[in-house]
């Protein structure tokens, strides 16, 4: 049997925990405050439902108006509801003190006005309320038991109470009735009081042990700061992380244990976290005591973040902070300003290089250039053998190559070192790609390729470099012919599309794979040509027209897939151009040779 009792009672409990508020679930202190108001409005309402027959049988068949009564005898089971429903615990507990109060107070109106043998429930409305937990709740209950009484005494003392029902026992069985039910009704409400005040302790005890486990063994020293920034409370974390016990640390000192340098910028952390409310975070030494040798100094990272508790003299403000050793994350991030300064060095060492050696190989490159073309001219006579005159050509040849890769060089240690100059002047983009295409459609013609070249009309003027807006559409061009096998096409066109210059090379060459498209236009990479390698070149072209066109404010676009072409574009922005003083027909030229 007494197992069937304590099963009986959880599943009574587990009910009642089922009807609070989803929103207070998670917070067990007031879910039990809902769990216990919502119980005893249910239990009232149903021990009402119980006293009715007992009624019936001492009274008789009731009035409307007594049945009206009755009627309101249920509603705590309705504000039960309300709060099942809402959450709203402290509104149904103001509703429930002024409810209760009419309620005795018209029951006690009708069975003899202030002399009412249920008088004495007027004092329990003032005692249930203070299970709110609310000021403002047990004030105004206290005043509606106030109006209740003074309601009471004015009406007997006028005359305007009406004769109380006739009960078949004296005035005092009922008043010691009366007197005994609002006692038992006190009890069970400072049961329930004591209850929750047992469940707040319980969860309190639970929390400060929690917290205490979590202090005490976190490898994170955690400390409690008062309004003045001293140290209130240190976890034992502190022996690892400075190697002094927590007490040490007590008022000030830990303060004393941050380097000098940056005792501001701790002080400031905390009354930063204090005065905006807000958590704040701060780097700084702090002195670690040596085991057996001296003193030495790491770098810990400490994240405070403000908290308020309600002492007796009301709410006191305090910073909480976490503190770790950082040392480690420290030496790494100087090792990284110490690459990245030697990469740096070794960068501009590099173009420094770079520029020295174009310079000393331009020279040369230039003698062998002249003296090869005066051979193959056979300005001086003839050289004899063919052969003499096919073996100028190709030094020719390589060496125009080889001056083309040393120009290369040079532009593009130029624009890394900031020291290509870039001189602005209007021109007309269509007579630029015309000039192109005269320049680069020898080449197609060798390669029996389609060269064509198409530009809207009212093509604005372009205000830019001109030499290296040629420079770009060459090298564009270049690699356009020079990866499109014969019978090719290549499109040259220009368009200003969203307020910008649109200079663009299509062409249906070999294309590029996917993978290659993000580092292209770096120096010296190409793609991956694995799959045709019959192409040389030193992955300069692409690199030099990115950088020109940054130095211009605009950008390089690369589209492209294997097999089926590739598309370059030089996008130029619009404040760099203005509108020609005489429109531009529309036109294209198509450079074809027959295979």
């Amino acid at each position: 049997m007494k197992v069937m009792s304590i099963k009986s009672l959880r599943g009574f409990a587990a009910y009642f925990a089922s009807l609070v508020h989803e929103t207070v679930r998670d917070d067990p202190l007031t879910a039990a405050r809902h769990q216990t108001f919502i119980a005893q409005r249910i239990l009232a309402g149903l021990l009402a439902l119980c006293v009715f027959p007992v009624y019936l049988v001492l009274a008789g068949k009731p009035s409307l108006l007594g049945a009206l009564v009755f009627l309101w005898f249920l509603t705590p089971i309705a504000l039960a509801y309300f709060v099942s429903r809402t959450g709203k615990l402290q509104t149904a507990h103001l509703i429930s003190a002024i409810n209760f109060a009419g309620l005795i107070t018209f029951s006690a109106w009708l069975t003899g006005g202030i002399s009412s043998f249920l008088l004495p429930w007027l004092v329990v409305v003032p005692i249930e309320a203070a299970l709110a937990s609310n000021r403002r709740v047990v004030l105004w209950s206290m005043l509606a038991s106030l109006t209740g009484v003074i309601v009471l005494a004015a009406g007997s003392g006028l005359g305007a109470v009406p004769p109380a029902h006739p009960f078949p026992f004296p005035q005092s069985v009922l008043m010691s009735f009366g007197l005994l039910t609002a006692a038992l009704y006190g009890a069970g409400i400072a049961l329930s009081v004591q209850l929750v005040h047992r469940k707040s302790d319980d969860f309190m005890r639970m929390g400060e042990e929690r917290y205490r486990l979590l202090a005490e063994n976190a490898t994170d020293m955690i400390t409690r700061h008062d309004e003045r920034g001293r140290v209130i409370f240190a976890s034992l974390a502190s022996q690892q992380l400075l190697g002094a016990p927590a007490s040490v640390l007590a008022g000030n000192g830990l303060f004393e244990r941050v380097h000098v340098a940056d005792r501001p910028a701790y002080l400031t952390a905390l009354s930063r976290a204090q005065i905006d409310n807000q958590p704040m975070a701060v780097e700084f030494r702090l002195r670690r005591q040596g085991d057996s040798g001296p003193d030495d100094y790491i770098w810990a990272e400490m994240r405070c973040r403000p908290v308020r508790q309600m002492q007796g003299d009301g709410a006191a403000r305090s910073v909480v902070a976490i503190t770790r050793d950082i040392s480690e994350r420290k030496a790494q991030e100087a090792e990284l300003l110490r690459a990245r300064d030697s990469a740096e060095s070794a960068s501009r060492a590099k173009t420094q290089f770079l520029a020295n050696m174009s310079h000393e190989l331009r020279t040369p490159l230039n003698a062998v250039i002249g003296f090869s073309e005066i051979l193959s001219r056979e300005l001086f006579g003839r050289l004899g053998e063919d052969r003499y005159r096919d073996y100028a050509r190709l030094i020719h040849e390589s060496g125009g190559h080889l001056l083309n890769v040393v120009n290369d060089i040079l532009d593009m240690s130029k624009i890394e070192a900031g020291k290509f100059n870039i001189l602005k002047e209007p021109f007309d983009v269509g007579t630029l790609l015309k000039s192109c295409v005269d320049i680069v459609g020898p080449t197609a013609e060798q390669k029996s390729l389609s060269l064509e070249v198409e530009m809207p009309v009212g093509m604005p003027e372009l205000l830019a470099d001109k030499r290296a807006c040629k420079q770009m559409l060459l090298n564009v061009l270049s690699n356009a012919i020079k990866f499109t096998d014969e019978g090719g096409r290549v499109h040259l066109s220009a368009h200003e599309v969203d307020g910008a210059v649109h200079l663009r090379v299509r062409d249906t060459g070999i294309g590029i794979a996917e993978k290659d498209l993000p580092n292209l236009g770096n120096p010296f990479v190409q793609a991956d040509n694995s799959y045709d390698r019959s192409y040389d070149g030193a992955g300069l072209g692409l690199s030099v027209v990115k950088g020109l066109a940054r130095l211009h404010g605009g950008r390089l676009e690369i589209e492209s897939q294997l097999g089926e072409g590739t598309t370059v574009t030089v996008i130029l922005p619009k404040a760099e151009c203005r509108l020609p003083a005489e429109p531009i027909e529309t036109e294209k030229v198509e450079t074809a040779t027959a295979a």
